[in-house]
């Protein structure tokens, strides 16, 4: 009572059909189809990047402190 037998999907794909059009809903089964092929090239990309070892990232040195910990100036940067 529950599931749909062949008959019922076939009169549905029938009503869509000429709902749509046929010229349509093939078009829109091309768009689905293009968009299935991409999403499986960008999830093979994607392994191959993890393959790949990262590049390393330098990090800038750190700038001098103005002040020491008594509050004093260390440096003096006014022009």
């Amino acid at each position: 009572m529950g599931g749909f037998s062949p008959i019922h999907l076939l009169v549905l794909a029938v009503v869509a059909i000429l709902l749509l059009g046929g010229g349509r809903f093939s078009n829109l089964m091309g768009d689905v189809a293009k968009g299935v092929k991409n999403f499986k090239k960008g999830m093979s990309e994607h392994d191959d990047d993890e393959t790949k070892p990262a590049a390393r990232i330098e990090a800038k040195k750190s700038a001098d402190p103005a002040f020491d910990r008594d509050g004093n100036r260390v440096r003096d940067d006014r022009p």
